[in-house]
């Protein structure tokens, strides 16, 4: 009989897989991670309880926060990847030819090898790219320490729970802030607005102290139950998050980048959100 695998996800609510067969089980220097396979999601990740990602829904998370703030931008050259150890991200930024290096930080090098070994499909030989840099550390250290700059910063966190809420804290984005080329763009995760408000209350808070604009977008994402999976979005560029329909449709195009979730009108259409999410932040 197969065992199951229960999350958390909300105090009174939670989900549970089904699991074929435990692929991987360890506790690393930094959470409890797990490996496993199910018949209808493919093979899982977990870290510390929580569902991190799967090989059946994967692309739309990762495409949404990946070619958003680069189609948005449309110059960008040098991303920093805040987490990300599963390759994911890195496979979709590294798609667009025009960027010269993509740089990962992140702080467990098990989540690396155990991806590539495990759920390779993810980074598709991105860590292999000569554009690619890994770096194993804590983030918020990197971006207070370092005296490199990005066009873009995607914070591939997990939630803001134990040793990760250090990165949502005004510190931390602050610390992007000062790394940020001018023009540049800062994407985040915010977790699921109906389950989690306070993500979205509390960013927005810093996000007004520190960009000219502002905003949060959204996609569906199956295995982040709960409704809408939400991005957080923080530039001082005013025209990136307005870019027109037919200019965002020249740059995918010409990119030929082959996506299974993004496309011009999703990206517009993802910055339109529900009344009950508008009213965390305005």
């Amino acid at each position: 009989m197969a065992e199951l695998f229960y999350e958390l996800i909300h105090e009174t609510y939670g989900q549970f897989f089904k699991m074929e067969s435990i692929l991987f089980e360890k506790k690393t220097d930094h959470q409890h991670l797990v490996l496993f396979e199910t018949e209808f999601f493919g093979r899982v990740m977990a870290l510390d309880g929580i569902i991190q990602t799967t090989e059946k829904d994967e692309f739309i998370y990762h495409e949404m926060l990946t070619h958003v703030p680069i189609f948005a931008h449309g110059q960008a050259k040098k991303v920093l990847i805040i987490g990300g150890g599963d390759g994911g991200m890195l496979r979709e930024t590294l798609k667009h030819r025009s960027i010269e290096q993509a740089t990962l930080v992140e702080i467990d090098a098990d989540v690396i090898e155990l991806s590539k070994e495990y759920l390779p499909k993810h980074s598709n030989g991105a860590f292999d790219d000569s554009r690619s840099q890994v770096i194993i550390a804590d983030a918020s250290q990197f971006v207070q320490d370092t005296s490199e700059s990005y066009d873009i910063i995607i914070a591939d966190t997990p939630d803001p729970v134990g040793p990760a809420k250090v990165l949502f804290s005004e510190d931390f984005y602050q610390n992007c802030r000062r790394c940020l080329r001018p023009n540049g763009i800062l994407v985040t995760q915010n977790g699921t607005p109906f389950l989690q408000p306070e993500e979205i209350v509390e960013n927005a808070k810093i996000f007004r102290s520190l960009f000219t604009d502002y905003h949060f977008y959204c996609a569906p994402v199956p295995t982040y139950t709960g409704g809408h999976m939400a991005f957080g979005w923080a530039t001082d560029n005013t025209n990136a998050r307005r870019q027109p329909l037919d200019i965002l449709t020249d740059r995918f195009c010409l990119s030929q980048i082959q996506t299974q979730y993004y496309n011009p009108g999703i990206h517009q259409a993802a910055f339109a959100l529900p009344t009950y999410i508008q009213t965390m932040f305005k």
